[in-house]
């Protein structure tokens, strides 16, 4: 026979060896969970690490005694260049006062010389002085609220809302100043923060490690506890929110300068908006990408995530191809082998049940998130099945100044997948200050309140102030 009729018995063998080895596989899987259930414990791919001296290029911190981080820290060669131009750059005057009231009700009022008014301005050219956005936490009927005049009722006309004088829950009150420079990657007071989420680890961020350490910048990305090359207790208890964001916070004093960045994505969102609220001095800017909207954390009773180790063992070929699926918008080879370099979803099922019913935070509420007082970049891929745009668009609302930029080409490993664009935004960002040039002056500023619809306030100040 000739090579023509030979062909697709060669193909055929090909396909059937695969399939044979992705059987075996699973078939291995199986028994892994099996025996894991017998013996009591679960089955862990992450290596606990014993040493803390770098290796590779890695450091190793012990944040806490027998709980080991990987860390990425380059510290490019480079001429520093000192501060001398820190004269330029702008401020932000913060006035705030946030209401929440007990029907679910949340009023944020920017008072006198705000950010919006020193950075936003109307169609006339007039600066805008002070705003008003109010917010619906939750969808409520309240008679009171709907209520008209008889007149107007018995004439057809729409009723005219009526507000009743409530008592609320709890009132903010949030008044400071900030300076916002531009961040260039000469200065040595600048460092970078990569944080990634659940079932990822710092390779994810590769192309950004190498892309901005070649601009200058200092930059540190870390594992998680249980991801990537750091230590992975087999203790619940390790793997909770507040037990993360403690690793995140002895990572971030080691290696904090003047100015820092934070860069999260998906989880890593929540521990990077820790930080910037707990050390507002120091944070300098924020990314946020694919991060979700500004709510609590609370972990789903009813989730896959909630069963057995063992069987989430088994279950885990079957969770890979789900999270490759829903994690990047096309499932070609080249995005497995993405997947596969940024030694994503490589952790244990029992690691990954503790990350998951972990995720408790309260306190991560929507006045937590306006609270935040630095600049705020948020990035979405459009095509994201974790993270509607929605939820982003409603951070955008609530922080005091975000910026809002989404890549149509892009899904929940956006990052991984548009690494040029992603890059070109966050390094715009760094370079990115407010212009102050046309402030008006104290005594000229009125006390005005204009409303600002929650749909477009935040799109507006984009719109204005865009890098």
């Amino acid at each position: 026979m000739g090579g023509a009729d030979r062909k697709p018995y060669h193909l055929s063998t090909f396909l059937i060896s695969k399939i044979n080895i992705q059987v075996s596989a699973m078939l291995t899987s199986i028994m892994d969970g099996i025996l894991c259930c017998l013996a009591g414990k679960s089955a862990n791919v992450v290596v606990p690490i014993e040493t803390c001296e770098p290796a590779d290029g890695f450091e190793f911190v012990e944040v806490k005694p027998g709980r080991v981080l990987r860390v990425r820290h380059i510290v490019p060669e480079r001429a520093v260049v000192t501060e001398h131009a820190n004269g330029q750059g702008g401020s932000v005057h913060c006035k705030r006062k946030i209401t929440v009231y007990r029907n679910g009700q949340l009023i944020i009022e920017n008072l006198g010389e705000v950010v919006r008014s020193e950075l936003l301005h109307c169609q006339n050219g007039d600066p805008e002085h002070s705003s008003t956005l109010e917010v619906e936490l939750s969808n409520y009927n309240s008679p009171a609220t709907s209520t008209g005049t008889p007149d107007r009722q018995l004439s057809g006309q729409p009723p005219v809302p009526r507000r009743r004088h409530r008592k609320p829950k709890r009132t903010v009150l949030i008044d400071c100043e900030r300076k916002i420079s531009s961040c260039k990657g000469t200065h040595a007071d600048v460092a970078l923060f990569f944080m990634h989420g659940v079932g990822g680890s710092l390779d994810i961020w590769g192309s950004q490690l190498d892309f901005f350490s070649r601009l200058g910048y200092e930059v540190i990305a870390p594992d998680l506890a249980g991801h990537g090359g750091s230590s992975a207790p087999q203790i619940a208890a390790a793997y909770t929110f507040y037990a993360l964001a403690e690793d995140m916070r002895a990572i971030f004093k080691r290696y904090a300068r003047r100015r820092n960045i934070l860069i999260g994505h998906s989880y890593g969102v929540s521990f990077c908006t820790f930080l910037a609220h707990e050390y507002p001095e120091q944070v300098h800017k924020v990314v946020m990408i694919n991060g979700g909207g500004p709510t609590a954390l609370e972990p789903s009773l009813c989730s896959i995530f909630n069963l057995p180790a063992c069987v989430l063992h088994c279950l885990t070929p079957c969770l890979a191809w789900s999270f490759l699926k829903a994690g990047f918008a096309r499932q070609g080879a080249k995005e497995k082998q993405l997947l596969k370099e940024g030694n994503a979803f490589n952790v244990s099922s029992f690691v990954l049940r503790a990350m998951m019913s972990g995720q408790y935070w309260p306190e991560g509420d929507e006045v937590y998130h306006a609270e935040i007082a630095v600049p705020v970049l948020l990035v979405h891929g459009m095509h994201d099945k974790f993270v509607p745009v929605e939820e982003d668009q409603r951070m955008a609302e609530i922080l005091l100044l975000a910026f809002l930029k989404v890549i149509d080409e892009g899904s929940h490993m956006v990052m991984m997948e548009c690494p040029e664009a992603v890059n070109t935004l966050l390094h715009e960002f760094f370079l990115w200050e407010p212009d102050n040039s046309s402030k008006p002056k104290q005594e000229t500023i009125k006390s005005t309140k204009d409303k600002i619809h929650p749909a477009n306030g935040a799109a507006q100040l984009a719109a204005e102030n865009k890098p």
